[in-house]
């Protein structure tokens, strides 16, 4: 399998090629059809497994990427149920000490997933319009 795009600038995973046409998936709708093979060029450094990617939604793919396992992934769903939250409140709240909360944070933030705000005269966070997004996509909420 690879990556090819038509004339548009489409992505799609060829399945199949023949002498005229070639079946090809697009990643995004999951929709199989045959397209000539002039009207198709490949896409060079692009794996297949990268476009497959491309059915899921960016916001989810971000937050795939941020949340290394469930307890960094609750802590964005809490903060998306009921943030924004002071840094003081998520230390009492939860099972974390100091440097993993900052850690889990920081990697947040550089994910674009929160943002920083002030809760009361203290330091607090806040999901973004992504991890918010992402939240809901990821718990039919």
């Amino acid at each position: 399998m690879r990556t090819v795009r038509d004339a548009s600038g489409t992505h799609y995973i060829l399945l199949k090629e023949s002498s005229d046409a070639s079946l090809v998936r697009d990643p995004e709708t999951g929709a199989e059809r045959h397209v000539p093979n002039e009207d198709l060029e490949p896409v060079e450094g692009e794996s297949p497994l990268v476009t497959a990617a491309d059915a899921v939604p960016e916001a989810v793919r971000t937050v795939v990427s941020a949340a290394h396992d469930d307890q960094s992934l609750g802590l964005l769903v809490e903060l998306d149920a009921r943030g924004p939250l002071s840094v003081h409140h998520l230390l009492d709240s939860y099972d974390l000490c100091e440097s993993d909360l900052h850690g889990l944070l920081g990697e947040f933030r550089a994910a674009g997933l929160l943002e920083e705000t002030e809760m009361m005269g203290q330091r607090g966070y806040d999901v973004t319009e992504t991890a918010s997004a992402a939240v809901e996509a990821l718990t039919d909420r």
